[in-house]
């Protein structure tokens, strides 16, 4: 039996790609509200590896009756593995200082991601920075000064860590897009899986070895709390979280491959909207005025910056 949404992609199909955009975008925006939810119950480290080891499992499973094992052997082993890499580092500053922060500060933090790609665009993909792109970086710097409030009393580094988390995940959108289109989202997922894995065994062995001053321990329990009791409830919320974890990136893998970048773009910022609306379900809380703020003025930059994207491809196409 074969799935095409695990094969390897050979052309564009914008319109599937946007369903399945909009599928990955609501099923991570409820996948990381719940992780922010437990984030007193279980450690990042001993979530991100029994959540691992599980997708492995189902990934494999998934491989052996649809296309074969042999898919998940990467064209670009160097690439994939390198991308890997990438999510995990973005994804210690994405959920590091969770307990801390609220969930609108998280997404809107995470989304500068585009402005990261505009920057890196020049350097990496030997791009001009035009005058639209140049705008769209000082509306995006405004919206994340508003957004963290510097002057505020109550600021603190935890704010930054969803925008360092955003600078990485523009190295994963650059890569993705540019060495590894042409691979299935299974050995994708597969990737970041194993290395989410290895990052959860090297974090937990760190954060039980070293010596940790108490006040780090305090301030960020999350990445830096010892191994918890594995309960039963903290294992099938692991589970339900690999479930919803590799629906929703197999969905982004696929779309990002069969459409472009440009013109996904302004539907990915959803996320923010479905992370709002969940975040109200589950905290029973929104965003504060100032968070609102911050968050139009980082979405209105990045769609500058997509539809400018846009612009460009159609003027290439017509020469």
């Amino acid at each position: 039996m074969k799935l095409t949404v695990f094969d390897n992609p050979t052309e564009d199909r914008p319109q599937m790609a946007l369903a399945l955009l909009l599928i990955g975008v609501f099923t991570l925006a409820f996948q990381d509200t719940l992780v922010k939810h437990m984030t007193s119950y279980t450690t990042f480290w001993q979530f991100q590896t029994i959540r691992s080891t599980f997708i492995l499992c189902i990934i494999l499973l998934i491989a052996q009756i649809t296309t074969g094992l042999k898919v998940l052997i990467p064209q670009n082993p160097f690439s994939v593995f390198f991308r890997s890499i990438m999510l995990a580092i973005c994804m210690v500053f994405f959920f590091g200082g969770a307990s801390q922060i609220t969930a609108a500060q998280m997404g809107a933090g995470l989304y500068t991601y585009p402005l990261f790609v505009t920057l890196l665009a020049s350097p990496l993909l030997k791009e001009k920075i035009g005058r639209f792109r140049l705008s769209a970086l000082a509306l995006g710097a405004l919206g994340s000064i508003i957004l963290l409030n510097p002057l505020s009393d109550k600021f603190s580094f935890f704010q930054i860590m969803p925008i360092i988390a955003g600078l990485f995940y523009a190295f994963n959108i650059i890569i993705l897009r540019k060495y590894c289109r042409t691979e299935s989202p299974l050995t994708l997922v597969f990737s970041v899986s194993l290395v989410f894995l290895l990052f959860g065994i090297l974090g937990t062995t760190l954060v039980s070895v070293i010596e940790w001053n108490q006040n780090v321990r305090i301030s960020l329990p999350f990445l830096f709390g010892k191994w918890p009791t594995l309960t039963l409830f903290i294992f099938l919320f692991c589970v339900a979280l690999a479930c919803l974890n590799l629906l929703g990136n197999i969905c982004l893998s696929r779309a990002y491959q069969t459409a472009e970048s440009s013109w996904l773009a302004p539907l990915d910022f959803s996320y923010l909207l479905f992370l709002a609306i969940w975040a109200k379900i589950i905290f029973g809380t929104m965003p504060s005025l100032s968070e609102i703020t911050g968050m139009i003025c980082i979405v209105s930059a990045g769609l500058i910056i997509a539809f400018r994207e846009r612009h460009h491809s159609e003027i290439n196409r017509n020469i």
